[in-house]
């Protein structure tokens, strides 16, 4: 069939030139007609020839493809059959290996069967052994239940003995126990504070002594005037007559005008004003000296200078004020706080005038402040204002403590200012440094030689009524005090009270001291036991 092809290929061309080469030899038809013949013959062998060389190569190619066919087709069946070898090999693997791995599930499973029921078997001895276990301890239960029955009743027994013999009941004994207990726990917690405060102490003496020191040398103030009397001295016994006046009219309307008592007596050339108000007094003062001055004694002028004197008092009562203000060099108060500060000029506690005791408190507390870094503006403000519910405890009810808070509430001082003024007494706690700072200063400057005095029969009953307060605990055998009250020493029966039983007693007695006695400045209590062993060589 291919020949066939290639055969009718080779015509059709033929014929194409043959045709060319009639209409290019058309005008040579008859001369070239031989030669045309003969070219047809020669071109007729060469084709021939060509075409056997064709069918030849075809042939050959034939050939080759088929032998190339069979080795690609052998090939193929190689590949296939190593392919399904490969393939036979890999299953046959993975075959053996899941066949493995279920061999060993099932060697796992068996062993896992052959534990459950190894497991199930002790727990069924375990079981057993636990129902036998329960039924020995409710046997055990009833033995122990008849043998505490039996301690019981001996311990009953026993109980019944001992408080025979001790002569204590159960409840009596308890007491007795707690109580050394207690007293044990209160000795053994006792030195650990001793110890600690001692600690403490050593450590802030030397600082607290320095700032303390430093205060006191930079501050000096008046300390002492007059309490509640003044005198008035006249230029003659005859101005006492024209003091009393007819049927004492003038020195009732003295009296009435100025709410002070005068006492005139058998003293020459002297009037006594009587009054717990300085104000008060400093006014009938005044009132007596200028009367006196002008001569002119009668009910109608002594109101009319009553009246003058009363403002002139409140303008120096004011300006006082002030002077204590820039004295100390606080601003901003309040109008009615600069007053009442004046009327502390006229104010005393202990023979120590309030007002130089506020001013000198307030330089000190400010000094120690600014030794320690702390606000000095709010310790001076606090201290000059610690004391100002003295200028009004004659007129309203309450603690000069409780009033000075309320006031400085009243007038809007801020809450440090107000919680110093509340602490200064130990009324409350203090919530700031600078409050404890007031409340050393007011004890700085109440309690050093010569700022307070008293009358000496106050001043011995204090003392008096100081020994007794602290000779009424138990197991003191004597007390005295001394350094003018400000110190009470007391010695202790050693056999009563032992070394750890002092620090309690000490503190006892000062908060007793506290609570029942009115005292200037701050009372050391000091508690000394001492034990003396004794023979004699006969």
């Amino acid at each position: 069939m291919i020949t066939n092809t290639f055969s009718s290929l080779f015509l059709a061309n033929d014929m194409n030139i043959g045709l060319a080469v009639g209409l290019i030899i058309g005008a040579f038809v008859v001369a070239l007609a031989i030669g045309a013949f003969v070219s047809v013959l020669v071109y007729k062998k060469l084709t021939n020839k060509r075409l056997g060389d064709v069918r030849l190569r075809a042939e050959k190619m034939i050939d080759d493809a088929t032998q190339e066919c069979k080795a690609l087709k052998k090939e193929a069946i190689l590949e296939a059959k190593e392919q399904e070898l490969q393939l036979r090999n890999e299953f046959e693997k993975e075959s053996r290996e899941k066949k493995f791995e279920l061999q060993k599930q099932e060697q796992r499973l068996l062993q896992k069967e052959d534990l459950l029921e190894k497991k199930d078997n002790a727990l069924t001895q375990k079981s057993d052994a636990l129902e036998q276990q329960k039924k020995d301890l409710a046997n055990k239960e009833l033995e122990v239940k008849k043998t505490q029955e039996k301690i019981n009743h001996q311990h009953e027994l026993m109980i019944s003995e001992l408080e025979k013999v001790a002569q204590l009941t159960k409840e009596e004994a308890k007491q007795v126990l707690s109580s050394e207990i207690l007293e044990e726990t209160r000795r053994d917690v006792a030195l650990q504070v001793r110890n600690i405060e001692q600690t403490a102490k050593d450590e802030a003496t030397l600082e607290a002594k320095k700032i303390i020191s430093l205060a006191v040398q930079r501050c000096a103030a008046d300390h002492s005037s007059e309490i509640t009397v003044s005198v008035v001295q006249l230029p003659s016994d005859d101005m006492k007559a024209r003091l009393i006046g007819r049927e004492g009219r003038n020195i009732r309307a003295i009296e009435n005008a100025t709410g002070i008592e005068l006492i005139i007596d058998d003293t020459p050339e002297v009037v006594i004003l009587s009054g717990f108000d300085p104000v008060r007094r400093e006014i009938a003062r005044l009132t007596l000296e200028k009367l006196i001055a002008d001569g002119r004694i009668h009910p109608a002028r002594i109101e009319e200078t009553v009246e003058k004197v009363r403002k002139e008092m409140d303008a120096e009562i004011k300006a006082s004020g002030e002077s204590a203000m820039f004295e100390v060099g606080i601003f901003g108060l309040h109008p009615e706080i600069i007053k009442l500060l004046g009327r502390l000029k006229y104010r005393t506690s202990y023979g120590q005038n309030v007002y130089k005791h506020s001013v000198e408190v307030a330089q000190l507390a400010g000094l120690m402040a600014s030794e320690l870094g702390l606000d000095v503006n709010l310790a001076k403000r606090a201290g000059l204002l610690h004391d100002i519910g003295k200028a009004v405890d004659h007129e309203q009810e309450g603690t000069h403590v409780q009033l000075g808070a309320d006031l400085a509430k009243k007038y809007r001082e801020s809450n440090k200012v107000i919680n110093a003024i509340a602490s200064h007494h130990g009324d409350c706690e203090p919530t700031t440094i600078e409050a404890v700072l007031v409340a050393a200063a007011d004890a700085i400057s109440g309690a050093r030689p010569g700022a307070r005095r008293e009358t000496g029969t106050n001043y011995v009953k204090r003392l008096e009524k100081l020994e007794q307060l602290a000779g009424s605990f138990r197991g003191v055998e004597k007390c005295y005090a001394i350094q003018a009250g400000r110190e009470v020493r007391v010695i202790v029966k050693p056999e009563q009270v032992d070394d750890a039983q002092t620090l309690f007693l000490a503190k006892d007695i000062a908060k007793k001291i506290e609570k029942e006695l009115e005292y200037p400045g701050q009372i050391k209590v000091n508690v000394i036991r001492e034990f003396r062993a004794s023979e004699y060589a006969k």
